[in-house]
């Protein structure tokens, strides 16, 4: 990813995050490719803004106190940021998941991380969560996320070893409709070729690589298909957790129940792996407290203490 990509990328980041408008001054401390003289600086900003708005980005511009002619300021309202994609085929769905993963990972670089802990320093209120694609990490490799799209599109044999319920690898082999995602994993769909019916595969229990064969009958997608059918894993461990009135709104959306405390809730979310969850909690900062399990604890605090250190 080139420099100017990933500034683009970080300057989205802070002023999605940001509640309130951010001043020139904070954007050049916050964001990190903002180099050289202010004269500098100021040119790389214009063109910037004019990259996001050429994108469709609309970049709002206020005041940080509409009482006083302070210096203007700039956010990126969440409701204005959303895409009406209309109606889109599975492939494209496919190549936006990619898409999402590329956000993904720039989403939760330390880069990223930095410029919301600084502006949190600064008193800047931001609730970053909100930022949308930001509130699932991905952990497949995006090489085998391009070979199942590249199998989408053409219709083509997919074939890898699965691991069964009896931790038995099996080798399987489908043509994939579709590929989506569901707390923090990645599934793919298709035809099963022997079974002849559609099932659904997590991929981090494919072991080994994935192969493409040319598939050379004709192929009709199935038209009752629909991505609702895809069925999580179940999981054993729950974490407790208390969130702020008002925030966390991601990790609500996972939460299997939740008890009023006042001015926090208590919610219980299912643990489908340690590394996703505790980078959902990190988001959040203060606005969250873990109570159990305690490697969850301990996992979090290992992170947050990694972070303060890289950024002193």
């Amino acid at each position: 990813m080139s420099r100017k990509i990933e500034r683009l990328i970080n300057l989205t980041i802070a002023l999605l995050a940001t509640t309130r408008y951010l001043t020139k001054t904070e954007i050049f401390r916050t964001v990190e490719g903002y180099e050289g003289s202010p004269e500098t600086k100021e040119r790389m900003f214009e063109r910037d803004k004019d990259d996001l708005r050429s994108l469709g980005i609309s970049i709002d511009v206020g005041s940080f106190d509409p009482l006083f002619a302070d210096e203007a300021g700039y956010r990126i309202k969440a409701e204005n940021y959303q895409l009406d994609l209309g109606e889109i085929t599975p492939t494209e769905i496919s190549l936006l998941s990619l898409a999402a993963d590329a956000w993904q990972d720039a989403a939760f670089a330390d880069a990223a991380q930095s410029a919301i802990l600084k502006l949190s320093s600064f008193g800047v209120p931001a609730d970053p969560i909100d930022i949308p694609g930001a509130s699932q990490k991905l952990s497949n490799s995006s090489a085998d996320l391009e070979t199942i799209t590249g199998a989408i599109g053409t219709s083509d044999l997919l074939v890898f070893d699965y691991l069964s319920t009896d931790l038995v690898a099996e080798e399987r082999t489908i043509i994939p409709i579709a590929l989506s995602n569901k707390s923090g994993f990645w599934y793919v769909s298709g035809v099963d070729n022997q079974l002849q019916e559609i099932r659904t595969f997590r991929l981090d229990r494919v072991q080994g690589s994935l192969t493409v064969r040319k598939n050379k009958d004709a192929f009709e997608y199935p038209a009752d298909f629909e991505l609702n059918q895809v069925d999580s894993a179940a999981t054993l461990r729950f974490a407790i957790i208390d969130v702020r009135k008002g925030k966390g709104h991601a990790l609500r959306t996972l939460a299997t129940s939740v008890k009023d405390l006042g001015e926090w809730d208590q919610i219980r979310i299912p643990i489908y792996t340690i590394e996703y969850l505790t980078a959902q909690i990190l988001w959040h900062g203060e606005d969250v407290f873990v109570h159990e399990p305690a490697d969850l604890r301990e996992t979090v605090i290992s992170q947050l203490q990694e972070l303060l250190i890289n950024h002193e």
